[in-house]
């Protein structure tokens, strides 16, 4: 039993590989953070070892301990907590390494040893390459599954060596009407919920599980807004800021880009006359507010600035300087000006 919100097609193509026994060495899932991706690497994790006649049944011993992730065969691998900035920020070599004793042994109490690569993106060039070396020469009885929010800082000659899953967001209108059916809660809180996830049920679920989710959200919005209404020398210490956490989480940076983006795309689709596709319905009056003291063009041109921003720090440029520049791109509202 599949218990994955959505993703069918995926899920078929599954279930036809593995009852016709065409099991790949490796997979690559990708899709957005939160769309599934580790969820459906554990059912693929159970369903390998899992003794049932339509796996994976969730209810053996098995099963129940790779769900909880105490499977001596089955680890996951991802950035390391602690440790310098390097380790920080990239899966380095020796991690690979581990895996490689590892997946040289037979498996210990299942079918199969399964590998889960959290965050494939973030391998570093080194471990990348000997990682590499691995899918050239796949061990027996081993499978290792890739999961990435994007193929493209991935190495070519991996992608083409593992068979490729992709997942795509939900449609709102379905993640709402499931929420509903599974928290109990209203139509219009899941309709708010289903669009702050863009589709993704992961987030949905956190939100539903943890109150404080929506308010920390709306902080950092209302933080957002202020650094959008001030002058340059706090937008300055602003990027300082984001600067500084960066090199200690490169993932609480993207993902206050990310909140910046969607904000400005709200504002866009506001000076546009689309409101039904925004997405921060429960900040609609602020943003009208702000989009009243913005140009359409200045809008996109700033979008296209966040955009450009993130793309350099992927690209390892200078953070202080890449998030000054997007502070210098931002216009100034008309109020502010005079």
């Amino acid at each position: 039993m599949w218990r994955l919100i959505g993703h069918e097609r995926v899920v078929a193509q599954l279930e036809q590989a593995f009852k016709a026994g065409r099991l790949s060495h490796a997979y690559l899932i990708v899709g957005p953070r939160h769309v599934g991706k580790m969820t459906l690497a554990r059912l693929m994790a159970q369903a390998l070892n899992c003794g049932a006649e339509d796996p994976p049944c969730l209810e053996c011993d098995s099963c129940r301990k790779i769900g909880a992730l105490t499977h001596a065969d089955v680890q996951v691998v991802g950035l390391r907590e602690g440790g310098d900035e390097a380790e920080a920020k990239l899966i380095g070599i020796e991690q690979v390494r581990e895996i490689q004793r590892a997946a040289s042994l037979s498996p210990f109490e299942g079918k199969r040893r399964v590998f889960i690569i959290d965050g494939a993106e973030l391998l570093s060039v080194e471990a990348a390459n000997c990682f590499l070396k691995t899918l050239e020469e796949p061990p027996e009885r081993v499978t290792f599954i890739l999961l990435s929010t994007g193929e493209r800082q991935l190495l070519p000659t991996i992608v083409s060596r593992c068979q490729k899953l992709e997942l795509a967001p939900l449609p709102a209108e379905r993640l709402a009407a499931t929420l509903v059916e599974l928290g109990g809660i209203s139509a219009e809180r899941a309709g708010l919920l289903a669009r702050l996830a863009h589709g993704c049920p992961g987030w949905a679920l956190l939100a539903l599980q943890d109150e404080g989710l929506l308010e920390r959200r709306r902080e950092a919005i209302s933080g957002i807004m202020d650094i959008i209404r001030a002058d340059s020398l706090r937008r300055f210490e602003y990027a300082g800021q984001l600067a500084s956490r960066f090199a200690q989480s490169r993932k609480a940076v993207y993902d206050a880009l990310s909140l910046w983006l969607e904000l400005w795309r709200d504002l866009l689709c506001i000076k546009l006359g689309g409101e039904g596709l925004v997405t921060n319905t429960d900040c609609r009056g602020e943003l009208a507010s702000l989009a009243d003291g913005l140009e359409i063009a200045e809008i996109r041109g700033f979008v296209e600035s966040i955009r450009l921003t993130v793309q350099r720090l992927e690209q390892n440029a200078n953070p202080r300087l890449a998030l000054e520049v997007m502070m210098l791109d931002m216009p100034r509202l008309k109020s502010e000006v005079a």
